[in-house]
């Protein structure tokens, strides 16, 4: 089975990290199984900035330290072999990249206005109806899918439908009970 890429762009610069969080809430849950999930901001001034979900340079910074002080320790230079380790994993965590493409994510988002952003999400497995649900008018416009033609509709129309309660809310606000 292949990865589903969806790229969801929002008008702000906050809604797509909410619904990246809504996301991994739901694969605690195990609604949704993720394999990247990505949020570029395009900033007022134009610049692209992307905050990934993983941080390969210090994930690997951290593993190369530990096997650094642990060669060093059996050729009695602890802090040689921690200072190597730790250049050494931090250079291979920086240099990998698992996932989604930095650069078509930053050339995508560069396209959209400014304050603005978009969620990337590389799925491998999710519980479609229940995954809907969650996401059901979060707002957003498809930028870009592997979905076939119905399923891109059907998310689509999740992201544009209006909370049950929404309209009701409104007319109250401002009178005093």
């Amino acid at each position: 089975m292949s990865n589903t890429f969806v790229a969801v762009a929002y008008d702000d610069t906050y809604t797509a990290q909410e619904v990246r969080l809504r996301l991994l809430r739901m694969q605690k849950e195990y609604l949704i199984d993720l394999e990247d999930a990505v949020v570029a901001v395009r900033d007022e001034a134009g610049k692209v900035k992307l905050h990934q979900i993983n941080d390969l340079t210090a994930a690997g910074a951290i593993s190369g330290s530990f096997w650094g002080l642990l060669i060093g320790l059996i050729f009695l230079h602890p802090l040689l072999g921690l200072a190597a380790g730790l250049a050494s994993g931090a250079l291979s965590g920086a240099l990998t990249d698992a996932g989604i493409d930095d650069n078509f994510m930053k050339k995508l988002a560069s396209e959209l206005k400014p304050g603005s952003s978009v969620l990337f999400v590389l799925i491998k497995q999710l519980t479609p109806d229940k995954v809907l649900a969650e996401l059901e008018g979060t707002g957003g416009r498809l930028l870009k899918t592997s979905l076939s033609h119905e399923d891109e509709a059907k998310l689509q129309a999740a992201l544009d439908a209006v909370k049950p309660g929404a309209e009701t809310a409104a007319p109250n606000l401002g009178k005093s009970a």
